[in-house]
């Protein structure tokens, strides 16, 4: 089997096609929690950033994947940030676009996908990941992967004219 490609779905890099189904989640708002986002994403900055999307995440420290289904249907992405190749870490974040096609699996095989590629192929130590207090279902996902709370940041996000708290999870590999 290929690292990132699974049962049910594949991870892929970034195609100039995609630029339509990143503007649309980039300018969800009702995302923009998750991803820190305050302001909407011009196409022109999309166009740019998929033009520089092929570079390698030694250089930009960064990886964003499109997770497909095998119609070729992109669900969502999955990302790998804060790229440390010194201390051999990143974080990694993952979000499926529509509501319908959340809690069908896709998520977790992912994650799954991209841990192992994490560690066959990046030869990471540790993956780690900020998830809100009330982010339930991503608690879970994570979790349920090995990821450990190993820590909880009071206050750390204002949304919607109230702090928010932040759990900070990790798995560490070997």
């Amino acid at each position: 089997m290929k690292t990132l490609q699974g049962e049910h779905i594949y991870l892929r890099a970034l195609e100039p096609e995609d630029l339509e189904f990143i503007h649309e989640i980039e300018n969800n708002q009702d995302i923009w929690e998750i991803s820190n986002t305050i302001t909407p994403y011009s196409k022109f900055l999309i166009k740019q950033y998929l033009d520089h999307a092929h570079k390698d995440i030694f250089e930009v420290k960064q990886l964003r994947l499109v997770i497909c289904n095998y119609e070729d249907v992109p669900l969502g992405m999955i990302d790998l940030f804060d790229f440390d190749f010194k201390h051999r870490r990143a974080g990694v974040g993952v979000l499926i676009k529509d509501v319908e096609n959340r809690q069908k699996g896709y998520g977790k095989e992912a994650l799954e996908l991209l841990i192992n590629y994490c560690k066959m192929h990046l030869d990471l130590h540790q993956l780690y990941c900020n998830i809100s207090e009330d982010n339930t279902m991503s608690l879970k996902l994570f979790k349920n992967h090995g990821f450990e709370i190993v820590g909880l940041k009071k206050d750390w996000n204002f949304v919607n004219g109230s702090f928010k708290n932040e759990y900070l999870l990790q798995i560490r590999f070997k």
